[in-house]
C-alpha cells in the first residue's frame, strides 16, 4: 500500500528471517566483536587482493545466512548486493559461484537500506518466497578507489571515517519471523552543495534528516513511536549536523537516535576518527546488534536508515559535490 508521498506500508509484511555478519580484525576489535558471526584475523581473508578479499567475505556471509536458514542458493529467488566499488565487483566475484539471479546495487553506504527495501518489496508483491540481500566494504579497497592506496599513509583529518571491512547478508520471506519489515521509505538525493570527501556525515546528514521527516509524515508518526532511529553512517560529525538540521525543523530525535558508525569503533581507543561507514557498516550493524535486539522484544519498533555520500574518484577530482541518499526501513517485532 503506497503510503505519503515516498513510503510504502505492507499489507503483508515480509520477514527477516535469518542474517549474518562477516567483519575484519579491527571491526572484532571493537564494541560488537563479539556479537558478529566471523571475525577474521587476516584482513586479506586469504586472498591475494583487497577486493578479491572483499568478494570472499561477501561469499562467505551469504553461505553463513543461507545455512542458519537451512536454505539453498537454489531456494533464493533473487539477489540484491552491492559494494562500494567500480561497477559492484566485489558482489559480483563475491556471489559468482551461488548462481543466483542477481540485481547489482550501488546506494554507496545506504546499499544495505536499498537492497533490504527492494528484497521487502520482491517479496510482498509475490515475486519470490526467498530474497537475498548482502552488502560489504573493505578498508583497503575502499581507501585505494577513494582515496589513496594504503601504502602511501596518508594523513586523516579529524573529520574523516573509517570504511568498515565487513559484510552483512539478510534473507528477506514470508516465512514468519520475530522481525517483520513494515514499511520502507525511499530516499531520494540531498545535495547541499558540500566537496569534502573526507566529511561524509555532513555530506550524508542532509539526506537522512530528509529521510526521517518523511517517514514520519508519511505513517503519521511522531519519533517517539520508535525505539530508535538508527542512521547508517552519519558518524560523530554527522549526528551532531543531523540533530541541528532536525531541530530546525521542528524534531527531536536525540534521546532516541543512535548511529551505526558510532557503535561500531571504539572512538577513544580505535582512533577511527568520525567514526564508522561503508556498506559493511550499517549491514554488519544490523544483523549483529540491531536485529537481535528486536526479535528479544527489547525494541518493538525501529527506524533503520542507511545513509549514502554518492560520489566517484571521477566526480570528485572534477570538483562536483557530494549529494547524499537515505533509505528508511521500518522493522518490527512480533
Amino acid at each position: 500500500m503506497i503510503t505519503g508521498i515516498q513510503s510504502i506500508a505492507f499489507e503483508q509484511s515480509p520477514f527477516v528471517i535469518g542474517s549474518a555478519s562477516v567483519a575484519g580484525r579491527k571491526e572484532g576489535e571493537g564494541p560488537l566483536g563479539r556479537l558478529f558471526d566471523m571475525v577474521e584475523p587476516e584482513d586479506l581473508f586469504g586472498e591475494n587482493t583487497w577486493e578479491e578479499a572483499e568478494s570472499a567475505m561477501q561469499k562467505e556471509a551469504c553461505l553463513l545466512a543461507l545455512g542458519k536458514t537451512h536454505l539453498r542458493p537454489e531456494d533464493i529467488r533473487f539477489l540484491f548486493g552491492g559494494d562500494l566499488l567500480r561497477q559492484g565487483v566485489a558482489t559480483s566475484m563475491g556471489v559468482e559461484e551461488l548462481h543466483i539471479p542477481m540485481f547489482g546495487l550501488y546506494g554507496a553506504c545506504s546499499t544495505s537500506g536499498e537492497a533490504l527495501a527492494l528484497a521487502a518489496m520482491s517479496v510482498a508483491a509475490g515475486y519470490g518466497e526467498y530474497m537475498l540481500a548482502v552488502t560489504s566494504s573493505h578498508f583497503g579497497s575502499a581507501e585505494k578507489e577513494f582515496r589513496f592506496p594504503l601504502g602511501y599513509a596518508n594523513q586523516r583529518p579529524l573529520s574523516a571515517h573509517w570504511t568498515v571491512t565487513g559484510s552483512g547478508a539478510f534473507i528477506v520471506g514470508l516465512k514468519r519471523s520475530h522481525v517483520r519489515i513494515t514499511g520502507v521509505t525511499v530516499g531520494k538525493i540531498v545535495d547541499y552543495g558540500l566537496k569534502d570527501s573526507q566529511n561524509m556525515g555532513a555530506c550524508m546528514a542532509p539526506a537522512a534528516c530528509d529521510t526521517i521527516i518523511q517517514n514520519l509524515k508519511d505513517f503519521g508518526r511522531s519519533a517517539e513511536d520508535y525505539n530508535r532511529i538508527i542512521t547508517g553512517d552519519l558518524g560523530y560529525v554527522g549526528q551532531s549536523i543531523l540533530f541541528d538540521l532536525m531541530r530546525g525543523k521542528g524534531y527531536d530525535i536525540k534521546k532516541n537516535h543512535m548511529d551505526c558508525g558510532m557503535l561500531i569503533f571504539d572512538q577513544n581507543l580505535q582512533d577511527t576518527h568520525a567514526g564508522g561507514s561503508g556498506c559493511g557498516c550499517a549491514a554488519v550493524t544490523l544483523s549483529s546488534y540491531i536485529l537481535p535486539k528486536i526479535e528479544r522484544g527489547e525494541w518493538k519498533r525501529v527506524l533503520f536508515v542507511p545513509t549514502g555520500a554518492l560520489m566517484s574518484t571521477v566526480s570528485y577530482n572534477e570538483g562536483a559535490s557530494v549529494p547524499g541518499i537515505a533509505h528508511g526501513i521500518v522493522l518490527e517485532h512480533c
